[in-house]
């Protein structure tokens, strides 16, 4: 047990283990980032078979935690992530803090856009007043 998780190694599932909610929890978030399994192999260094097993719920197989922890990292998770889904039996209690980290970011993306905007406003009012004095 490591930070009072089971460690996970390649011999069969646990009965306590929901490999059904880490399946479509890693669906989703692939259908989500628009990211196939080639490219989600690539980027986490997991084979695309295993990428596959854990796509289809592992039937029949366990993955190691190192395994979970980097295709959370590569779809952007905590390390933690899909090894707390696979214990909660679905959505863990505090999958919360990713999704407001996501909207957090994505607030910050609009506000830089607004202010974008509003520069470019101002270049513009600037422009018009210049050559309404000057006519």
């Amino acid at each position: 047990m490591t930070n009072g998780v089971p460690v996970h190694t390649a011999r069969g599932p646990r009965l306590d283990e929901d490999w059904s909610a880490v399946a479509d929890t890693v669906n989703a978030r692939m259908a989500h980032e628009r990211i196939g399994q080639k490219a989600l192999a690539d980027v986490s260094g997991v084979s695309v078979a295993t990428l596959r097993r854990i796509q289809h719920g592992a039937h029949g197989r366990r993955v190691q935690n190192t395994t979970l922890t980097a295709i959370a990292r590569a779809l952007d998770w905590p390390d933690d992530h899909l090894i707390r889904v696979l214990h909660a039996g679905g959505t863990p209690t505090d999958v919360g803090q990713p999704a407001e980290r996501e909207i957090l970011a994505g607030i910050g993306r609009v506000e830089q856009q607004l202010a974008e905007v509003s520069r470019r406003l101002a270049a513009i009012e600037e422009l018009v007043t210049t050559h309404l004095v000057h006519r």
